[in-house]
């Protein structure tokens, strides 16, 4: 074997070479220079960044749409705090990053230099694993260690924290830069065999079983598993807005989102008689505020995070797995249960309820007024963006108008909301993030939805994006306000009871022509259906597509917020 000297930052950029890593965000500074030079040298797709939330945000989209494990960094002091949100987000979400991130000399480490925090302290709980490399010749152990943690259990963020010294030392490296798993689950636990016989038993036994889907299944890529499994048997899904897309919504056995907003989902929780959550936290907006699923009802909570099963629901039964694995397996023990044909009424009624349910919000959806419906504008997307397409949605009413009206048309993670900490300005880099891995995938087009507050926090990353010639699509809801913070303080406190909650009126079609993208602003529903696909047809650049929405707050939430005051059966509102 033959030596091969070189600094840490070229062993570190090499170690990310044989991981097959994709594209790279981040901002440099002296402490990572010799990773930098090394990219260039070799060739690595890398680009700045313009913020490091939005790098961590980019790469975290990609994840989730590519499947392989999201890469950025940042250098010390406020490179390093930038990164917060954009982590806790990826942790909270399961979503597999290696963040590089730089840190003071340790020679002259606690002696005021510049820049110099307690940046481990500060990112420690905001990751996964935090790995802090103090010797140069450990480099290619400790890479492969962070993308082990980053793609086993649920997947998560996993630092790398580099001393300066560490970055610019050189070791005569052997030829040993090999590389662990690169993609998330790297490994797949299955059931126990008792516990599966068990949870065969309870779903045989069921006249009216659901399937709750949360994140975990597009963790697991086991959206295609689920859809033949609930085919198979004749079993309806229901998904949180991670879970989105376990199963087609245009599938007859769809019955959309459940919790805080819902169609139908809720009273089919209510009435069943088993339910089989896979890969499903029950968090807040999920169960309503902790409301649903009803005490008494038979159980079976599937997830590969032990811990995680009776955090918030206590389940009858419990299933350690790998949500692709479990299904398969207890697909298995389904084959003889004949719940096809006995569940064929009940099927059938699920399809009739959510038939139901779009006729009586025909007209919210179908919506002539101006400014823009909300409800419209769903319409619009759902009738106009092919099945392979990706709806990137920003915190805030982005994801609960997503959640509720939006209908993917296959399988997949064709819906990609930042439901782990929520934080409004992930839909510009996570539109980024999505074309970038859409592109690898030969998938269709990326459209990102964000409401005018959480584009105006992003908004240089649109340079980013040109930069770059990607061709997304970005919709601006445009309404002049922080409207979820607006709605809800008319809610609680009454009409004119608005405090800091409104914006200047913004043409953001026209900061974007500004810029050197594509805007188009669009006034009138007629308008939409024209704007989106010559919004799509642009390939060579963004599209901002600036649409004018209602300003009433009463009307900017599909529905009254739980959290604030209780909502009575049938107030939900498309």
């Amino acid at each position: 074997m033959s030596s091969n000297e070189m600094t840490g930052g070229e062993a570190l950029a090499r170690m990310f070479e044989a991981h097959g890593v994709g594209p790279m965000f981040g901002m440099g500074g002296f402490q990572l220079l010799p990773f930098y030079d090394a990219v260039r040298r070799m060739g690595l797709a890398h680009t700045l960044i313009n913020d490091e939330r939005c790098g961590v945000f980019a790469a975290d989209a990609y994840a989730r749409v590519s499947g392989r494990v999201g890469v950025c960094d940042a250098t010390l002091g406020p490179g390093a705090t930038n990164l917060v949100t954009g982590l806790v987000e990826s942790l909270n979400a399961g979503v597999p990053l290696v963040v590089l991130v730089g840190d003071s000399h340790r020679l002259h480490s606690w002696k005021n230099m510049t820049q110099e925090s307690r940046q481990i302290e500060i990112l420690r709980p905001a990751c996964k694993e935090l790995i802090r490399v103090e010797y140069v010749e450990r480099i290619p152990e400790l890479v492969r260690r962070a993308f082990q943690v980053a793609t086993s259990g649920r997947p998560g963020p996993v630092v790398l924290d580099v001393p300066e010294d560490v970055a610019h030392a050189t070791y005569p490296f052997e030829d040993e830069f090999a590389a662990a798993e690169a993609r998330a689950p790297a490994l797949r636990p299955r059931p126990a065999r008792d516990d599966l016989e068990r949870a065969a038993e309870l779903l045989a036994g069921a006249q009216r079983p659901l399937i709750l889907a949360g994140g975990g299944v597009h963790l697991s890529a086991a959206a295609d598993a689920l859809q033949a499994f609930a085919e198979r048997h004749n079993i309806p899904v229901a998904h949180t807005m991670s879970g989105k897309g376990a199963v087609a919504c245009t599938s007859p056995l769809s019955a959309g989102l459940f919790g805080r907003y819902d169609r139908i989902a809720n009273g089919l929780i209510e009435e069943s008689d088993c339910l089989l959550a896979i890969g499903c936290k029950f968090g807040e907006i999920a169960t309503k505020r902790y409301q649903l699923p009803p005490a008494g009802t038979p159980l079976i909570h599937l997830d590969i995070v032990a811990e995680e099963i009776g955090r918030t629901v206590a389940p009858t039964l419990a299933l350690w797995s790998d949500a692709r694995e479990g299904i398969r397996d207890l697909d298995d023990a389904l084959a003889s249960a004949g719940l096809a044909e006995r569940l064929a009424g009940y099927a059938a009624e699920v399809a009739e309820r959510m038939a139901a349910w779009w006729v009586s919000v025909a007209d919210r959806v179908g919506s002539d007024e101006t400014p823009v419906h909300m409800a419209r504008l769903m319409q619009e997307l759902n009738r106009g963006l092919p099945a392979d397409a990706t709806l990137v949605a920003d915190g805030g009413f982005a994801a609960h108008w997503g959640g509720l009206l939006y209908d993917t048309k296959q399988p997949g993670r064709g819906f990609v909301p930042d439901r782990g900490f929520a934080s409004i300005g992930y839909g510009l880099p996570g539109a980024m993030g999505s074309d970038l891995a859409a592109r690898e995938l030969g998938s269709g087009p990326v459209v990102g939805l964000t409401g005018d507050g959480g584009f105006n926090m992003v908004l240089g990353e649109l340079e980013t994006a040109r930069r770059l010639g990607l061709g997304f699509t970005i919709i601006v809801v445009n309404n002049a306000a922080s409207g979820y913070v607006k709605a809800l303080q008319h809610t609680l406190y009454g009409e004119g009871a608005y405090q800091s909650s409104d914006l200047a009126e913004t043409d953001y079609a026209a900061v974007a022509e500004a810029m050197g993208c594509h805007g188009i602003r669009v006034t009138d529903p007629a308008e939409l259906a024209g704007a989106l696909q010559a919004s799509l047809a642009e390939r060579q650049r963004p599209t901002v597509l600036d649409v004018v929405v209602t300003r009433d707050p009463a009307r900017m939430l599909p529905a009254v917020d739980n959290r604030a005051v209780t909502v009575k059966k049938g107030d939900r509102i498309a």
